[in-house]
């Protein structure tokens, strides 16, 4: 009995494996936002002679998350763009992968201005996508016969936005 009290409290004191997609400490949430939408996949021969899901885009709407209002939506890039035009690039410097293989990862990317327009975006530097539903490419269906075939996965994000 007193090893296995020793052992919880020597569990419970060790640092729990910190997450890689938090942003650095001096970066603030600015804007988060659900995402809705589909991750797009090409069915893509192999250098093997075989086929696999191979992911082109995302296509969702950013909704805010007490109204559902749409804020803005996410694209190829991967972009987001804001309902005032301003947008961004990012590009993935972290990930977390999912216990299910059914859900795609939460990220963490690195941004920077694409457009002309000033507004909501200009300033962040981060976007972390966390608590994914679903959006993984299937381990099945991607054959000679479905080669260059697009599919469409259905998923949900939260989306939070960063700067200094």
């Amino acid at each position: 009995m007193k090893l296995l009290l020793i052992a919880a409290l020597f569990l419970a004191t060790q640092p729990q494996a910190s997450d890689p997609t938090l942003p650095p400490a001096n970066l603030q949430a600015r804007l988060t936002v659900d995402g809705l939408g589909v991750q797009i996949y090409r069915c893509t021969p192999q250098l093997d002679n075989t086929f696999k899901w191979v992911f082109e885009a995302p296509e969702a709407k950013l909704l805010d998350r007490t109204t559902h209002e749409p804020m803005g939506t996410h694209g190829a890039g991967p972009t987001w763009t804001w309902k005032d035009g301003s947008a961004i690039t990012g590009k993935v410097i972290q990930t977390k992968p999912s216990r299910d293989p059914a859900v795609i990862p939460w990220l963490l990317l690195e941004t920077h201005p694409s457009g002309e327009t000033n507004g909501a975006l200009t300033s962040i530097t981060m976007v972390r996508r966390s608590e994914t539903q679903a959006g993984a490419a299937p381990n099945y269906g991607c054959d000679a016969e479905r080669a260059n075939t697009l599919i469409r996965v259905p998923y949900a994000a939260v989306y939070t936005f960063y700067a200094k």
